[in-house]
């Protein structure tokens, strides 16, 4: 059974569907043939910016992460051939902070349903038993249910190719500003990467190949959202900084006697 055909869930994303095609016939007056990406890229932005306590409590819970990093390594020398009271040291350290291994990690899995709906609204044919009418659509000539991969038999090639090109090209252009600009800077003392991890740390590149694979509608909303996740990463870890709470060489009066 899909899941997405249960009564419910098709509601919601029925909803969700005509929301984004609401939005691309009111805009086509003024962006004529691009209407179709633009409510796109609107529809990603006004889901993730009602997502944004997620990516609030994920920094947050970074932030802790890497104040309590210290003190695990410290934990792990102490305790480290005593494996149990290792993990009863772990926990009485996070209790006593306050914290968890896992903060961060439920409202990151609850915002999951949220954006598999909106995915499925730009790459399903049929949607609450009706046609998506939003993958016929063509922008500059590439229609948006059409992959990358599928484009040769899809009409006119090259004004598609370099539609997709461009998309996939400004996907990579994300993904490495995102490998630059979010690396989270290392404490004194560990380890230098191996070459597994400078490996792994290419791994978000294969986004790019899985945008080939997909409507270019689905591909359009892969580059929106990646582009909010790099920005909005980068201002809350600024916003939310401990250390810049923290005052600025405040000085105790002397008092003379």
């Amino acid at each position: 059974m899909d899941l997405f055909s249960w009564p419910p869930i098709a509601a919601v994303l029925d909803a969700a569907y005509r929301l984004v095609t609401g939005l691309s016939a009111a805009i086509e007056p003024l962006a004529g043939t691009a209407a179709g990406v633009v409510a796109i890229i609107v529809l990603t932005m006004l889901v993730r910016a009602v997502l944004l306590p997620v990516g609030i409590s994920q920094v947050r819970a970074e932030f802790t992460r890497r104040r309590l990093a210290p003190q695990l390594a410290d934990l792990q020398k102490k305790h480290g051939a005593n494996r149990e009271r290792l993990a009863e040291a772990t926990i009485e350290l996070y209790r006593r902070e306050r914290t968890s291994p896992f903060a961060g990690m439920l409202p990151l899995l609850a915002q999951i349903p949220v954006i598999s709906l909106v995915y499925a609204v730009f790459t399903h044919p049929m949607i609450a038993g009706h046609a998506n009418d939003l993958l016929g659509e063509r922008t500059f000539g590439a229609p948006l249910g059409t992959s990358f991969v599928g484009l040769t038999g899809a009409g006119p090639v090259w004004p598609a190719i370099a539609v997709y090109l461009t998309v996939l090209a400004l996907i990579a252009v994300v993904t490495t500003v995102s490998r630059r600009v979010l690396a989270l800077p290392q404490p004194e003392g560990a380890a230098t990467p191996t070459g597994m991890l400078r490996a792994l740390s290419f791994l978000p590149y294969v986004t790019v190949v899985f945008a080939a694979f997909v409507p270019l509608a689905a591909a359009v909303y892969i580059l929106t959202t990646t582009t909010w996740t790099v920005a909005e990463r980068w201002l809350l870890r600024r916003l939310l900084d401990p250390a810049r709470k923290r005052p600025q060489g405040r000085t105790t009066p002397s008092i003379s006697h």
